[in-house]
C-alpha cells in the first residue's frame, strides 16, 4: 500500500542530495512529459518514477544554495516535511468545519507572523497562494473600507456608480500591484504614478501633493524588487491619515525584515498602514506556495472576502473559516508548512534567516565590485544587488546569459534606470560564504570572458 510513497521518499531523497553540486540550470528539455494520454492506467510506483525521469532534465536547482533569481527561497527541511504531510492528510482549509487542525495552523501562523513583525495585534489575515493573491485580498479589503466609509456597499452595487476611488502608486511599484487593481476592477492605465528616488523609493512630498478628499488608496512597498530600497514609511502614512487615505503595503519579502533586529529599521513605520501583502515561500522558505494577506481592520478584509451560501458552515466565536479570509473557497492548507517553517526557526531563527541573507548579498556584490569594469548600481541595503557589466547593456547581457549557462549559479537580468542591470536576490535557508563566493568568482569569470570576447 505505501510502495508509491516509498518511492517518492527514495527519488526525493536522490534528488535533494545532488541540489547543492548540480548544475542550477536545467539541463535540457523534458520531452518525455509531453506524451498521449495512454488508455491503461499504470501501477503508482511505477508512475511516480516515470514522473521523476521524465522531469529531471527540465528541474531547475531553485531551491539549492545558489539559485539567485526572482526572490526564491528553498524549502526548510521542517517545512518540507510538513508539505508532504499536507498531501498525504489531504485536508481542505476552506472551511473549519472541513479541517478543525488546519483552521488551528492558520490561526496559529497568522498570530505568530503579525507578532514577529510587529502589525497591530489584531489584525485580519487571509492565507493564499502568493504575493499575487494577498495584493488582490488586500486592496479588496481596501476597496470595501473607503467605499464604506463613503457610504457605498461595494460588494452588493459594485463599482459602476459608486464614488470614484483614486489610487496612487509609484514609478517602483511591483507588477502584482497593477495586476491585482486591474483583476478589483481598478484599470491599470487609471493609476495615479508619482515617482520615485534614485534608489526606487516613493516620493513622499509628490504623495502629498496628488492626495485629496474623496476615497484614496495609497501602494507603497517594503523591498523594491531590484534594489531593496524601502519607501518612506512614515511620511507616507502622515499625509494618508491627514486625507483619511488607505495605505497599502506590498511587503512580499521585504517586510520579513521588520523580524531581524539589524534591519528593522527599514521597516520603521511600516506598521501605521492598514494592509499588508507578505510571502512565506520567499524569505520564510517553505515549499511552494504560500503567503499572507494582513489586514489592520478584519471586518474589512472579511467583509470583501467572505462566502455565503445555506450550505456552507458557519464558524463559531471560537473557530476560523479559512475561505472567509481569502479569495479561495476550496484550498490547500497551506498553513502547515508555515506552522513548521516558524517552529523550526523560532525567532532567532527567522531573523539569522534574513541577517545571513543580507550579508551575503553584500559579500557577492564586494567581490564583484572589486572587478575592473564592474559596477554595482544600488545601495545593498537588503537581499538585493544590481551589478553591470563594461557600462554597456550588451556586455552585461551576455554576462548574464554565459552565468546562467555555466551553471554555478543562475540570477535573472532587469533594467534599473533604463540600463541593462544583472540582479541578484539571496533569498535562501541553506546559502553559505562558500557559495557567495563560488557564485561571485563564476559570475567575475564570465564577466572576463565576455570583455576578452568583446576586445578581441
Amino acid at each position: 500500500m505505501t510502495e508509491h510513497l516509498d518511492a517518492a521518499r527514495e527519488l526525493a531523497a536522490a534528488y535533494l542530495a545532488t541540489l547543492r553540486e548540480r548544475p542550477v540550470r536545467a539541463a535540457g528539455d523534458p520531452a518525455a512529459l509531453r506524451r498521449e494520454l495512454p488508455r491503461e492506467g499504470a501501477d503508482p510506483a511505477e508512475v511516480v518514477r516515470e514522473l521523476a525521469a521524465a522531469a529531471e532534465p527540465g528541474l531547475v536547482a531553485s531551491a539549492g544554495p545558489r539559485y539567485f533569481g526572482f526572490v526564491t527561497g528553498g524549502a526548510l527541511p521542517a517545512a518540507l516535511g510538513a508539505d508532504w504531510l499536507t498531501s498525504a492528510w489531504d485536508q481542505n482549509a476552506g472551511l473549519h468545519s472541513m479541517s478543525p487542525a488546519a483552521a488551528a495552523a492558520e490561526q496559529t501562523v497568522g498570530r505568530w507572523v503579525i507578532d514577529l513583525l510587529g502589525l497591530p495585534p489584531h489584525a485580519g489575515f487571509g492565507v493564499v497562494t502568493g504575493a499575487q493573491m494577498a495584493n488582490v485580498s488586500a486592496l479588496a479589503a481596501a476597496r470595501h473600507g473607503v467605499l464604506r466609509d463613503a457610504g457605498w456597499d461595494v460588494e452588493a452595487r459594485g463599482l459602476a456608480g459608486a464614488p470614484e476611488i483614486r489610487v496612487i502608486a509609484h514609478a517602483e511599484t511591483h507588477s502584482t500591484v497593477f495586476n491585482a487593481l486591474r483583476l478589483l476592477g481598478f484599470g491599470r492605465d487609471t493609476v495615479i504614478r508619482v515617482p520615485a528616488d534614485d534608489r526606487g523609493r516613493m516620493d513622499a512630498a509628490a504623495l502629498r501633493a496628488e492626495l485629496g478628499d474623496g476615497p484614496a488608496i495609497v501602494c507603497a512597498q517594503a523591498g523594491n524588487v531590484n534594489s531593496g530600497a524601502f519607501d518612506p514609511f512614515p511620511e507616507i502614512a502622515a499625509a494618508c491619515a491627514e486625507r483619511g487615505a488607505w495605505l497599502h503595503v506590498d511587503g512580499a519579502f521585504g517586510l520579513w525584515a521588520a523580524a531581524a533586529p539589524e534591519r528593522a529599521h527599514l521597516c520603521a513605520g511600516v506598521d501605521a498602514a492598514d494592509s499588508w501583502a507578505l510571502d512565506a515561500h520567499k524569505w520564510l522558505n517553505v515549499p511552494y506556495d504560500g503567503a499572507l494577506a494582513i489586514v489592520r481592520d478584519p471586518g474589512a478584509l472579511s467583509g470583501s472576502l467572505a462566502l455565503t451560501g445555506a450550505y456552507l458552515t458557519v464558524a463559531g466565536e471560537a473557530e476560523r473559516n479559512g475561505g472567509d479570509w481569502a479569495p479561495e473557497a476550496s484550498r490547500r492548507a497551506r498553513a502547515f508548512p508555515m506552522w513548521a517553517a516558524l517552529r523550526s526557526l523560532g525567532r532567532d531563527g527567522v531573523a539569522d534567516l534574513v541577517e545571513r541573507d543580507c550579508r551575503l548579498a553584500a559579500r557577492i556584490a564586494g567581490r564583484l565590485a572589486a572587478e575592473p569594469g564592474v559596477a554595482i548600481l544600488n545601495d545593498v541595503v537588503l537581499n538585493q544587488a544590481l551589478a553591470r557589466f563594461g557600462d554597456d547593456d550588451a556586455a552585461t547581457d551576455a554576462v548574464i546569459a554565459r552565468v546562467q549557462q555555466e551553471g554555478t549559479c543562475w540570477l535573472g537580468g532587469t533594467r534599473w534606470h533604463g540600463r541593462a542591470a544583472m540582479r541578484i536576490s539571496v533569498s535562501g535557508w541553506q546559502t553559505t560564504e562558500e557559495d557567495a563566493d563560488r557564485s561571485a568568482a563564476a559570475i567575475a569569470a564570465a564577466w572576463r570572458d565576455v570583455a576578452s570576447g568583446r576586445l578581441h
